[in-house]
């Protein structure tokens, strides 16, 4: 835990993607949120490219996206909020290009103190082509960032 100064850890903030990896994620985002007496902002983005633009533009499928987003997360918000040491949980649904979308819409307007993010292990050819979004976060985050494997 880093010191009661200007140091300390107030905001935690955990991008999920939908993967198989993203409930110990949040996990430990919960884990140190409590340790450090800090809120926790949840971010799911919803990319139209990997929808069709027929299926994107219906308000109802996207809300249905979100829900089965909040659905699969549900238990933990739960515990989460329960969590008397967690002053204040946030989730955050946004839909565009999953990178500027974090960056624009969660990371400047959040500001947190610390970003938990997964390690979902790309092949190496989506890895070359694309990057991954936990070195993206490294990179572009103004704060500390810790990768769960």
């Amino acid at each position: 835990m880093m010191s009661e100064g200007t140091d300390r850890i107030k905001k935690v903030f955990v991008p999920l993607d939908g993967s198989f990896q993203q409930v110990s994620v949040l996990e430990r985002a919960i884990g140190m949120a409590a340790a450090n007496g800090a809120e926790l902002y949840i971010g799911h983005v919803i990319e139209p490219g990997s929808h069709s633009q027929k299926d994107f533009r219906g308000g109802d499928y996207v809300k249905s996206l979100e829900k089965g987003f909040r659905d699969s997360v549900q238990e933990e918000i739960d515990l989460a909020g329960a969590n008397d040491r967690i002053p204040a949980l946030h989730v955050i649904v946004e839909s565009g290009r999953t990178r500027e979308t974090i960056k624009i819409k969660m990371l400047d307007v959040i500001r947190p103190d610390l970003v938990v993010c997964g390690a979902r292990g790309l092949s190496g050819i989506q890895y070359a082509i694309l990057g991954s979004v936990s070195t993206y976060l490294i990179r572009n985050s103004e704060c500390d960032v810790l990768v769960v494997r």
